[in-house]
Order: structure tokens, then C-alpha cells, then sequence
């Protein structure tokens, strides 16, 4: 049902209002005919994979699907020649890749002469943050556009145009919708598999208790972008900062249970490493970075006892927020004084002139050196913020 459900034009799509509309990015792409590099980064269901083949459609170009779980460089070569044939024929190639992600340095670079030479448009499919799994070059050649979760009433719109489509509208009550709209988490193809296996039931009507039985879930307490989400996220942070261990690990389950994404919870150890400990235990931030590098290498479900170590240690260790009062004082000083002047005797003097009008004067390169002028400019007061 999801695949006969796909929209096949912009205007068939619900959701996605802040790319879709009438000014807006990807209107232009079509209305124009001028396809760009884009990576789409969002939940599962949202849309990416139907608006790169829309896209495409739209600007008459040949459309090459990829999934980085299953392909290598030799895929991206044949795409690459493919791609060349194409433009001798003066068409267009656009490559999506679903997954992008899972790609290793090496085969994101291939794409990168490619996609500045023009041969390719590369429209490349994320679930993760780009910023940390997408390589840099990569990154400035193409547009990086953020999906949202579909909201509950579009989830709910989706259903009603797949049962007018099916023609069975009536057979499924509005509060099965609703819950069926509660239970997809706002991912439209968990929405239209679960509304395909309650039908399937073969019931003259479908309430929420055929809903239950056919997804074999009940709507969690915990959603990934409500208020139970920050919630749960914030007890776990302030559980570790308490050192209350029982009541850290005790979130951390939660969030796994509800399908958490292992590397946000990573993410959130490597900040409370240094926001939290600091000072007090220096090798806590290597080894909460270090917990994320093991987690993207190991997955899940292993990834969870590398989750849980951490958690441990962190909630068990010492604390101190020199650090962060420190860098709280800084940023107040700094904004206090944004242009206060470098003094002479820190700037460099890669000139004679520089240095007769006093650049680097008396400063000596040698380790604890104290320049009797200080450090600061000479309009910053002398604070200490540790």
C-alpha cells in the first residue's frame, strides 16, 4: 500500500510545507527545471526518497537509485559512466542515494568530482545529522534540507486518501485513524503498513482494538520529537548529574526501547562530559567520544551495552561545572568587549615595520612565559573565570 500510495507529483505530497511551498526550495527546483545536489536528512517516512523521484520526473532527468547498505564503488563507477553516456546524449543524471551515510569516506569522495563537474546531480537520503556523517567537501557542494516528522493530522490525511483510494473509507473508524496516526510515530509508511494489516484482519469495521491486535503495539509513552521525548532526555542528563546511577540507566532504557537513535544518546554523554565533569575528570570526554565512535562501528542491538558502560561511568564520576561557569564568564567578557584591540606585544611581526612600531616586543617564545603586560587588551579587566 505505501508503494501504490507514493505521490508522483509536488502537489500529490502532505507535509513538508516549509520545502513545498509556493516560494520555497523545492517548488523552485521543478518550476524552474534546475536540479541541484541536495542531501535530505530526516526520520524514516517522511518523504525523502518520494521527493528525489518526483524531482527528477519533474526536470526530465534520468533518475539512478543507490542504497549505500548494499552498493560499493564499483556501483558508483558504472552509475559514472552511465552518467557520461547520458550527457553526450545532453541528458541529465540524477543519482540518489539512499542511506548516504553508511558510505565511507573513500566512496563519499568519489561523488565529489562528479558532482562539481555537473555529471551527476547527487541527491543523497539521511536519517543522521550530515554534519557528522557527511564528509566536509561533500557537505559545501550540496544543499543540506531538513524533513520533518509528518505531523498527526497529515499522518491522518494520508490514511483517508489511501481508503479513498482502496475505496474503503468506511471501513475504518475515525478513532482507528486517530490511533493509527498515534502509533506510526510520524513516518507515513509504518502508518499505511499498519492501516494494510488491519484491513487485512478481514473485520466489517476496523476500531482501534483491530488496530492493536494487527500491529502488535501500543502507542509508546515516550515519542521522539514530543514533549515526552525532552522529557525522558532531560531525566537521564539530570539523573547522571545527580550520580544517581539506577535512575540513569533506567532512562537510558527507556529511550532504547522507544527507538532512540543510539548516537543522539552519544551525543548527549560527549556534551555532559565536558558540561558536567570538566574539569574534575579529564578523560571522561575521550570516553564518551570514544563511545560514539564504537557505537556507529558496532550498531544495534550490540551498541547498547557500550551505551550503558558509559552511562555508568559518567554518572559515577566526579563533577564540577568550572568549566562551564568558566566559559559562561568568557562569552559575558567577550560580548562586553567584542573590539577591544589585540595588544602589540601578542600580534605577530612578520615585517621589520611591525616590529619597530612594537609588534611581539619583549614577548619570548618559552614555555610559562608571563609577558609583564599581561594577556588581556588593555580595556578587559583582569577576571579570573576558574
Amino acid at each position: 500500500m505505501a508503494e501504490r500510495m507514493r505521490p508522483s507529483s509536488l502537489d500529490e505530497v502532505i507535509g513538508q510545507t516549509h520545502l513545498l511551498g509556493d516560494k520555497e526550495i523545492l517548488r523552485k527546483i521543478v518550476e524552474n527545471k534546475e536540479p541541484v545536489s541536495l542531501i535530505l536528512w530526516g526520520p524514516p517516512g517522511t518523504g525523502k526518497t518520494t521527493l528525489a523521484r518526483i524531482i527528477a520526473n519533474e526536470v526530465n532527468a534520468d533518475f539512478i537509485e543507490l542504497s549505500a547498505v548494499t552498493s560499493g564503488k564499483k556501483d558508483i563507477e558504472r552509475v559514472v559512466e552511465h552518467a557520461r553516456q547520458n550527457w553526450n546524449l545532453k541528458l541529465r543524471t540524477i543519482l540518489f542515494v539512499d542511506e548516504i551515510h553508511r558510505f565511507n569516506k573513500a566512496q563519499q569522495d568519489a561523488f565529489l568530482p562528479h558532482v562539481e563537474s555537473g555529471l551527476i546531480t547527487l541527491i543523497g537520503a539521511t536519517t543522521e545529522n550530515p554534519s557528522f556523517e557527511v564528509i566536509t567537501p561533500l557537505l559545501s557542494r550540496t544543499r543540506v534540507l531538513v524533513l520533518q516528522p509528518l505531523s498527526k493530522p497529515d499522518i491522518v490525511s494520508i490514511l483517508k486518501r489511501a481508503l479513498k483510494a482502496e475505496k474503503k473509507s468506511k471501513q475504518v473508524t475515525p478513532k482507528a485513524l486517530d490511533y493509527l496516526a498515534e502509533l506510526s510515530g510520524g513516518d507515513a509508511r509504518v502508518a499505511l503498513g499498519n492501516l494494510e494489516l488491519s484491513l487485512g484482519m478481514n473485520e466489517s469495521t476496523v476500531t482501534p482494538e483491530v488496530v492493536k491486535v494487527a500491529a502488535q503495539r501500543r502507542v509508546p509513552g515516550y515519542d521522539k520529537k514530543g514533549d515526552m521525548h525532552y522529557d525522558v532526555v532531560s531525566a537521564f542528563i539530570k539523573s547522571m548529574r545527580g550520580s544517581d546511577v539506577t535512575a540513569t540507566l533506567y532512562y537510558l532504557s527507556r529511550m532504547l526501547d522507544a527507538g532512540e537513535d543510539p548516537k543522539f544518546i552519544a551525543r548527549r554523554m560527549i556534551i555532559f562530559a565536558s558540561e558536567d565533569i570538566g574539569l574534575a575528570g579529564n578523560g571522561a570526554l575521550g570516553l564518551a567520544v570514544s563511545s560514539f565512535d564504537a557505537v556507529d562501528r558496532v550498531g544495534m542491538p550490540e551498541a547498547q551495552y557500550i551505551l550503558f558502560h558509559v552511562a555508568t561511568a559518567l554518572a559515577g564520576s566526579t563533577k564540577s561545572r568550572q568549566t562551564t561557569d568558566a566559559m559562561s564568564r568568557a562569552k559575558e567578557l567577550s560580548k562586553k568587549y567584542p573590539d577591544s584591540q589585540v595588544p602589540l606585544h601578542l600580534r605577530n611581526a612578520p615585517t621589520k615595520l611591525m616590529k619597530d612600531l612594537g609588534y611581539t616586543k619583549d614577548y619570548q617564545w618559552k614555555a610559562g612565559f608571563k609577558h609583564e603586560k599581561g594577556f588581556l587588551p588593555d580595556d578587559v579587566p583582569v577576571e579570573k573565570l576558574l
